[in-house]
Formats: structure tokens, sequence, C-alpha cells
């Protein structure tokens, strides 16, 4: 029997930034989406708010805390439906260079690092793979489909933050070895790889003394724009194909070119 009810997206860490771009133009694909966010419920209710059709819901949890990952799956799959499309964007960066950076304090960034970018998705990625399996395809798209946001720091490493690199690079390793292991079953892994980004957060380092190093890093003059790397992760949550499955697409406007 053909499913034809709404394809529904988790977007994690949605409620600013490259997350909030992509709920955007999911919504605007007519994906039903649900925004999640970790403490900035305001935010994510305004992302909400901003988002075109209906069906749509906001949704806190830590995804460092393995039990509370489960329990915002589990709430929005009983509130929305099946997920079919999961967005792993959230994220977290803590400045721990090895040479200024007491003991107590690398444990905490790498603890904390690794648990919310890798642990926490791969959490949510076997949930929701082992939920997809069970459902019938549909044509080009497969059974559900698993994008990661990952960083160019995975490539050329993040000596200021070695954590974010490290697991930025886990998290392209997990997406290929999903890739090969449910290729047969029609669910499709991607990585989406972006450079520096106009966020909040990317603009208050460029207004600062490092500034002028950065932008010289981007042959286009610019940093990448927000709805440049959604438009990259919504391309391979709807519409690459599945022989991409276990590509790492690179948005970084040409500022580090790999081999």
């Amino acid at each position: 029997m053909q499913d034809d009810r709404p394809l529904i997206a988790l977007v994690t860490g949605a409620s600013r930034g490259i997350g909030g771009g992509i709920a955007t133009q999911l919504a605007a694909r007519g994906i039903r989406v649900a925004v999640h966010y970790h403490r900035n419920d305001g935010a994510a209710r305004a992302i909400l708010q901003g988002l075109s059709g209906c069906g749509h819901e906001v949704f806190g949890g830590d995804l460092a805390d393995a039990a509370a990952t489960e329990n915002l799956f589990r709430r929005v799959a009983d509130t929305l439906g099946p997920v079919d499309i999961l967005i792993n964007n959230a994220g977290v960066f803590f400045d721990h260079p090895p040479l200024r950076t007491d003991y107590e304090h690398w444990q905490a960034a790498w603890r904390t690092t690794l648990d919310t970018n890798l642990i926490g998705p791969a959490n949510l990625s076997l949930l929701a793979v082992q939920a997809m399996a069970a459902r019938q395809p549909r044509g080009h798209f497969g059974r559900g489909r698993i994008v990661n946001v990952s960083s160019r720091g995975a490539f050329r490493g993040e000596p200021e933050g070695p954590a974010y690199g490290a697991s930025k690079a886990g998290l392209n390793a997990m997406s290929q070895s999903l890739a090969k292991a449910l290729a047969p079953s029609e669910i499709y892994v991607y990585s989406v790889a972006p450079g520096w980004v106009e966020t909040d957060m990317a603009l208050g380092h460029l207004n600062g003394p490092q500034g002028g190093s950065i932008l010289d890093q981007h042959p286009l003059g610019r940093l990448n724009r927000i709805d440049e790397v959604a438009a990259a992760v919504v391309y391979c949550a709807l519409d690459a194909p599945p022989a991409m499955t276990g590509g790492i697409i690179d948005v970084n406007g040409a500022s580090y070119l790999r081999s």
C-alpha cells in the first residue's frame, strides 16, 4: 500500500542559524517539521511562527543525554507521526587550545562536544533507521533519509577546538558507515560540510581581531550564507539520487579544497 501521508522531518538545533534555515526551506517544500532546540524555546517558537504550511511543532531536548534523546524522538513520532527525514544539525563548539587549556576544562570540552556532536546524532540515527526500515519505500526517496551537518574542520583541523574537528570527522565516518549498512534497505545517508557561515556566532568572530584573516580564506569575498548551506541539506533530504548516499558535500566557498 502506498504511503501518501506528508513527509516529516526532525531538524535538530533548529532554533537559529543553519538549522532554522533548513526548517524554513523544508517547510516551503511541504514537509512537516519538528523544530528541535536545546535551551531557547522562544527562539524555536519564532522559527515555528515563520514556517509556511501547517502541522509543524517545537520540541526541546538535550542531545548529550541519551535518555532525553530517546524521549525527544518518541515525542516527535507520537505528535507528528513517523520521522522520514532526520537532519542532525545541532552542535557545540568550545575553545580549548591544547597549550592554553587546563586538564579539567580539556576533559569537559571533549566530553560535551562528543556527546552533543557525535553520540547524540548516532543515537537519533539508530532510532530513526530502525523505524524507517519497517516502512514501504517511496520511489526515489526510499524508506527514509538522514543528513548530517558536518564541517570543513573535519578535514582541515580545528587548532582552537580539536574536539570539534574530531567530532565532525567522526560524524562523516558514521555517515559513510551507515550509508553502506543501510543502502540495501533503501535508507540514504548524506553529509554536508560547511565552512564559515553568516550566523550570529560567526559574525561575532568576523567583527573581532581575527576577522580579516577569516575573510581572507574565502575567494568569494564573503562568508557562506545560511540559505546556501540549507539548500544543500534540503537537496540531500529530498532530491539527491540514491547513488549519492555516503557522499559528503562541501559548502565552503572554496575556502578549503580537499583531494
